[in-house]
């Protein structure tokens, strides 16, 4: 099951189900947020609730994209109570990438870069039984709700930056309940985005690379993540001609940490579980442009797809200026 949140033509927020390319609106909830709250609270599954709550009322997806009424797929009103973190050094990559990481990592422990260690760290020991716990990953924060893009608007690179790269990516989403206890509410496609520039300097300069704006959507894949996950992720230059294109994976097959580990070394903070809050998390990925020497150009798109999650993820960079914040003295 695919959801997907919008506006309509008068400007009002709406939640459906996507169904190929139509939207299907919900009746009696206006956003993914509330519904993910009244399945809480009724204890009912998500999917349950939104398949009981269908309307007739549909929408041509095609429309509401090219309208730019569509919206990351859950939100909250308040994004000071909407957290956007992440982990790194989770996935194996392609089948050649995993022969040759693996061929890094297995000699003499001291030898490797601190990267190569968590990388080797999360390989032997991400994957714990069930109901143990693993090894911790590499772990960021990227910044609250009001970083988020929806498909269709742009991502914007601030001018001190370096660089503005992809990083297709999966996302878990999540509500905190009433009981402090957090419930995913699905997963998306995602655009993580950041200066990798920057982080090449020094791996220290993570968290100032991770602190820019990232894409998520359009739809929520509600229920299991499949174990092996495919997509692609490609760059389109100012004409719309691809630039870079190359093909990703992801889901548990192809990652060194399980989901659960991931989620367990998140929410085991108490700052993570306040009641109503929302958390986006990416998962990692192993496919970069940046990789193959590719600079994105202000005007160009990123586009990231899977047929897991529907419709492709879309967005331009844009640069903006920014000004120093001078600090004063009270």
């Amino acid at each position: 099951m695919l959801l997907v949140q919008f506006k309509t033509t008068a400007g009002e927020r709406r939640v459906g189900l996507l169904e190929e390319a139509t939207i299907r609106e919900l009746e009696g909830y206006a956003t993914t947020y509330a519904l993910a709250q009244a399945a809480i609270g009724q204890k009912k599954s998500l999917a349950e609730l939104a398949q009981a709550a269908a309307g007739a009322a549909t929408h041509a997806y095609a429309d509401v994209y090219a309208s730019g009424r569509l919206l990351a797929p859950l939100d909250h009103a308040d994004d000071a109570h909407a957290y956007v973190t992440g982990t790194g050094l989770t996935h194996l990559g392609s089948a050649d990438t995993r022969d040759a990481m693996h061929k890094k990592i297995g000699g003499d422990v001291e030898t490797l870069s601190d990267s190569m260690k968590m990388f080797r760290m999360g390989v032997e020991g991400g994957k714990p039984a069930e109901g143990q716990r693993g090894v911790q990953p590499e772990w960021f924060y990227k910044g609250d709700g009001s970083i988020v893009a929806a498909s269709g608007q742009p991502l914007s690179m601030p001018d001190f930056a370096l660089d503005g790269g992809e990083e297709p990516e999966i996302a878990g989403l999540y509500v905190i309940g009433e009981d402090g206890q957090p419930y995913r509410v699905g997963y998306a496609i995602g655009n993580e985005f950041s200066d990798h520039v920057t982080e090449r300097q020094n791996y220290l300069y993570l968290a100032h690379s991770k602190l820019r704006v990232c894409g998520l959507g359009p739809a929520l894949l509600v229920g299991e993540l499949p174990a092996h996950v495919t997509g692609t992720s490609r760059i389109l230059d100012q004409e719309g001609k691809v630039r870079w294109e190359k093909a990703f994976v992801s889901g548990e097959q192809n990652m060194s940490h399980t989901i659960a580990n991931l989620e367990y070394h998140h929410f085991k903070y108490t700052l993570f579980t306040r009641p109503g809050d929302v958390h986006i998390h990416f998962f990692g990925t192993a496919t970069l442009s940046v990789a193959d020497n590719i600079s994105v150009q202000p005007g160009e798109t990123f586009e990231v797809e899977s047929p897991v999650f529907g419709p492709k993820l879309s967005n331009r960079l844009q640069v903006v200026a920014t000004k120093y914040t001078k600090v004063n003295t009270l």
